[in-house]
């Protein structure tokens, strides 16, 4: 008897179109309004039209979305823990109406779906974040950043599915629910483990889901996240080829790798409960919770013992088992990992926390072999190579004429000398003679500026070089926006040249200034427009109280301390 569970709602939702269907819809889509999915839209809308999200048969309507919101279930009383809806902008819902249709692209063009529309409402973040995160200020970085990212709108509707998103990579791993189901019953598995995983596994990870697939006679399905950019240790790509090499650790007939393609929510235990519900939804039988589904760090949920005491509150709505674990560890003296529990008294226990794992990475430091396998460990250290072979980007920031120029030269001429990386100056009035030449100087064209030379110097860093950047950059907002994208990549020292505002003036030989205070020149910074100083910048440099050589000298010398440099 198949012990395959049935799908959340009992049926596995299957929203693509076939043949007469699908070309009538197709021709038709041309028509629509076009709405470019993002990539966590690309994740979500997998997942819709294959069934992964079971049983929406599309983006919540406003009725069901405050529902899930406020009570965990859909309006019909059916567990569902987290809303789904597509946010879009306010100028595009101006265009739309409900009872119409949109089509729904990747950026690369390709039609995925159209969506009859259904409700269109200005979403309510904070009623969100107060209820499915336990917080009015969203004081995590990663879930602040989740809902500043979101559209305004959002939009509920049934969708009708034209092409599965685009994924080249690693298709050898993916599956559908309905095709996961049918490898199960080729195989002839019947109990599956679903192992959950948002980081490489290793080896007390390891230890852990071989355990637990002993205890409960189950075959090991290791279902980790994927298109979901970056973890805090490496990308989709390294983590997929560190699991391709955990799997190696285990029976190759007892165990197998498939992807889930999933745009966390980083909502604690209500996605620790969306997991449950989707891993159910591909026929897994019973799911490890661990502590990759604790909170961030925000509300009351702040543990793996509370994520799993939540989903355990909903058993009986669930087909899946939710398996209870305990903490591995290694114990030096029988070279082995054992549960807390069984750990003899007097043992030596060994464990290497995760932020220390990062400073061994970044210093180029020994990872003890008791920790992980060696090859998981080389792969990551492709991925993550010490601190002073990483692309970093140096970007001063401050008033026209307070000295970032000069700086910036004298701060590439050392770099060369030292020759070890390519390194590229983007000078603000350098880019915007080639890079922004149309811009004018409104706050918009001036923040689009800092934008593009944020992306040219992640590229920079990316590919292991060294980028300097020295525009005036006035805006704090800004500044943050371009350190996050160049830090996904490497280094980001901000340096403040904070030379008074009279000195820039004196120093000031076009006449700006004059022409600034006169109501020659509009919205100048520092004049008519305000500077907002750095908070935390790295560096701050007055250049009115250095040289350029012994300011450059100090900046030498923290890109020595912090390492990226030797």
């Amino acid at each position: 008897m198949s012990t395959i569970p049935a799908p959340h709602g009992r049926i596995l939702i299957d929203l693509y179109l076939h043949g007469d269907d699908l070309a009538a819809e197709k021709n038709r889509a041309s028509g629509y309004p076009a709405w470019t999915l993002t990539d966590a839209q690309l994740s979500d809308i997998e997942l819709l039209l294959n069934g992964g999200f079971s049983p929406l048969t599309g983006y919540l309507n406003r009725k069901d979305h405050e529902a899930v919101v406020e009570n965990l279930h859909l309006s019909n009383g059916l567990l569902w823990p987290l809303p789904v809806a597509l946010d879009i902008s306010e100028a595009f819902a101006d265009g739309i109406q409900p009872d119409t249709d949109i089509s729904l692209y990747a950026p690369e063009g390709l039609l995925i779906a159209t969506l009859r529309v259904g409700d269109i409402w200005l979403a309510d973040k904070t009623n969100e974040a107060v209820h499915c995160y336990g917080t009015k200020d969203l004081g995590h970085p990663g879930v602040r950043k989740l809902f500043e990212e979101r559209h305004p709108v959002y939009v509920g509707g049934r969708l009708r599915g034209i092409s599965p998103p685009p994924r080249y990579a690693f298709s050898r791993y993916r599956h559908s629910p309905r095709e996961l189901r049918q490898e199960f019953s080729r195989r002839s598995w019947g109990r599956t483990l679903a192992f959950h995983c948002s980081t490489p596994m290793f080896s007390a990870q390891i230890a852990l889901a071989a355990r637990s697939a002993r205890q409960q006679r189950a075959n090991l399905v290791i279902h980790p996240i994927v298109d979901n950019g970056q973890d805090a240790l490496v990308d989709d790509f390294t983590r997929m080829r560190c699991h391709e090499l955990a799997l190696r650790e285990f029976p190759e007939q007892t165990t197998m790798l498939t992807a889930l393609p999933f745009s966390s929510r980083l909502a604690g235990p209500r996605e620790a409960l969306l997991h449950a519900i989707i891993r159910q939804n591909f026929g897994l039988s019973q799911i490890i919770i661990g502590s990759h589904h604790a909170s961030p760090d925000h509300g009351h949920f702040d543990t793996a013992d509370a994520a799993r005491e939540f989903v355990q509150r909903f058993a009986n709505e669930l087909e899946i088992e939710i398996i209870p674990i305990e903490e591995t560890v290694y114990i030096e003296e029988r070279a082995e990992y054992l549960p807390l529990s069984e750990v003899p008294a007097n043992a030596t226990v060994q464990q290497l926390s995760s932020e220390e794992l990062e400073r061994r990475l970044e210093l180029g430091l020994e990872i003890p072999q008791w920790f992980s396998p060696p090859d998981i460990i080389e792969e990551i250290r492709r991925a993550r190579p010490p601190r002073h072979r990483q692309g970093f980007t140096v970007f001063f920031t401050g008033l026209s004429g307070s000295g970032k120029s000069t700086l910036a030269h004298a701060l590439m001429q050392k770099l060369r000398e030292q020759g070890d990386r390519s390194v590229s100056l983007l000078d603000g009035d350098i880019v915007r003679q080639h890079l922004s030449s149309e811009l004018g100087f409104s706050r918009a064209h001036r923040d689009l500026n800092i934008q593009r030379i944020g992306f040219v110097a992640a590229e920079i860093t990316r590919a292991g070089g060294i980028a300097i950047c020295a525009p005036i950059a006035p805006y704090r907002e800004t500044r943050r926006k371009v350190r996050h994208m160049v830090s996904t990549h490497g280094g980001f020292i901000e340096v403040h040249v904070a030379t008074p505002l009279a000195v820039c003036e004196k120093r000031d030989r076009k006449g700006l200034y004059a022409k600034a205070r006169k109501g020659l020149i509009r919205e100048f910074t520092g004049i008519s427009d305000p500077y907002e100083e750095p908070e935390q910048a790295e560096i701050v440099i007055d250049t009115s109280a250095l040289s350029a050589v012994e300011a450059s000298n100090r900046i030498m010398l923290t890109l020595e301390q912090l390492g990226y440099i030797r």
